[in-house]
């Protein structure tokens, strides 16, 4: 009997490994169909994601149970809408404001290799995640930094990038402080906002480009989510 039990546990382990490998190429092509040439590391990286954060979502929540199984639309995609509208040079300096768990900076940071990312937030145990899921993908340009963004003052960046942290008159109180102005180099603030953002916008002070996420990847989540950017 228990040599049965035994046989019965490790089949199912194993039949649950197999379709954990099988499901993840299939998801990565939500992100492949969008964007090509990446290398095979970069790809590596990208499948590392699912289990990474499965894992550690199990003891420290930093996506919803709901969405921790379409994290490659719901998180990953869309942080990777930055990536379709931007051209980073190597050595770029970016911060992630109120990164929570990792997005949209740790798909921000495989798609841009050479640019640097800091990643900030004033909860430490969801930068507890974020380093993990670094260390088992093999991300090496991420920094993480427990502390408030308002709390930043001895570095520059070229971009801030956020995902639905606050207000934007808020996010650009934050941000324009720590953002070079540069004649040549549009720096600046983009964020990833949802729903109905006129009274926001109205209330920033700030008179930001909007544009569709639907426009650039024709998924039906992305029907009412926006990339918003403000230039320094």
């Amino acid at each position: 009997v228990v040599y049965f039990i035994r046989y019965l546990v490790n089949f199912l382990l194993f039949i649950y490994l197999a379709k954990r490998m099988e499901s993840t190429p299939e998801k990565l092509e939500l992100i492949t169909q969008y964007f090509a040439d990446f290398t095979e590391e970069q790809l590596q990286q990208f499948a590392a994601l699912e289990g990474a954060y499965k894992d550690w979502n199990a003891k420290i929540n930093v996506i919803s149970r709901k969405d921790i199984d379409h994290i490659y639309l719901h998180h990953v995609l869309h942080s990777l809408s930055i990536a379709a509208i931007v051209e980073w040079e190597k050595g770029t300096q970016v911060i992630d404001i109120g990164c929570g768990g990792g997005f949209p900076c740790v798909p921000m940071a495989i798609f841009f290799p050479d640019v640097q990312f800091l990643a900030v937030d004033s909860i430490a145990k969801k930068l507890k995640v974020v380093d993990a899921v670094c260390e088992v993908a093999g991300i090496k340009n991420i920094t993480t930094r427990h502390a408030r963004v308002e709390d930043i003052k001895n570095k520059k960046f070229d971009y801030a990038i956020s995902r639905a942290v606050a207000p934007l008159k808020d996010l650009w109180r934050w941000a324009d402080p720590i953002l070079h102005k540069k004649a040549n180099q549009p720096g600046g603030l983009i964020c990833l906002k949802g729903g109905d953002l006129h009274q926001e916008i109205s209330e920033s002070g700030v008179r930001p480009k909007m544009m569709s996420i639907y426009d650039i990847f024709q998924e039906d989540y992305f029907k009412e989510k926006f990339i918003i950017q403000v230039k320094k």
